[in-house]
């Protein structure tokens, strides 16, 4: 989480900022998780599935290992479930590079051109954020802002993330498009007063009032986000 609001916030009325969740979203991180998941389960003497994955995707770190645990057949404590799974993850990101979701670099780099402050609001604990973080640093890409999963008390689906990250930005959410690819993630944007597009992946997510689905960021340009924070909304129901 940066330490001081951003200053650079458009006027007041336009697209302010742009809020990016992180793994499936930006970067293909989804695999990789699945991988350490399996390991985990593995260790834990239970199956994992692609369906236990997708159920998973888009929370906290503390759901993760609610769920793992729930379907143990051996013992093990909350605390070693979520140092194997972090230290798991942290490991393969060190020793491989993360696929760059398509349409990703190229929506970055016309955001930062255009002067609008960009933050990188996900689920994932910091040390994870921060291997992503450096993936993408080789492509020039930098946020103004990053929430983590260690910064809020309430993780996505609730809107404190989002809410967060816009007032370390100094917008105001009701000017600010979050994108994002899980069904968590869209109601946390949601419950935040931003407007969300949704980029589906490993879940289905459904429609939703204030909610634009895309098959990829490809599809995403400049001149869509400010159309969504200028065009009248629906009243959005709650998660």
């Amino acid at each position: 989480m940066d330490p001081m609001p951003s200053k650079r916030a458009a006027p007041h009325g336009r697209l302010q900022a742009v809020l990016f969740d992180m793994d499936g979203l930006l970067v293909d991180s989804e695999p990789l998780w699945f991988e350490v998941e399996h390991s985990v389960m593995s260790r834990l003497g239970g199956e994992w599935t692609e369906d236990d994955q997708r159920a998973l995707v888009g929370g906290s770190l503390h759901r993760s290992v609610g769920y793992l645990l729930s379907r143990a057949s051996r013992p093990a404590t909350h605390d070693e479930v979520a140092d194997w799974l972090i230290g798991g993850m942290a490991e393969l990101l060190a020793e491989r590079e993360v696929a760059v979701m398509p349409g990703a670099i190229a929506l970055l780099v016309e955001v930062r051109a255009a002067g609008i402050p960009r933050a990188l609001v996900t689920s994932s604990e910091r040390i994870i954020m921060d291997a992503v973080l450096a993936s993408l640093a080789r492509h020039d890409i930098a946020f103004d802002v990053t929430v983590c999963g260690a910064d809020v008390a309430s993780p996505k689906p609730h809107p404190e993330p989002y809410q967060l990250a816009a007032a370390l930005i100094g917008a105001d959410p009701r000017f600010c498009v979050a994108l994002e690819d899980s069904p968590s993630g869209v109601a946390a944007a949601l419950a935040a007063g931003c407007a969300a597009i949704a980029v589906p992946g490993v879940t289905t997510v459904p429609p939703r009032p204030g909610l634009t689905i895309v098959s990829s960021l490809a599809d995403v340009h400049l001149d869509l986000l400010e159309a969504l924070v200028t065009r009248p909304r629906e009243p959005v129901p709650g998660p």
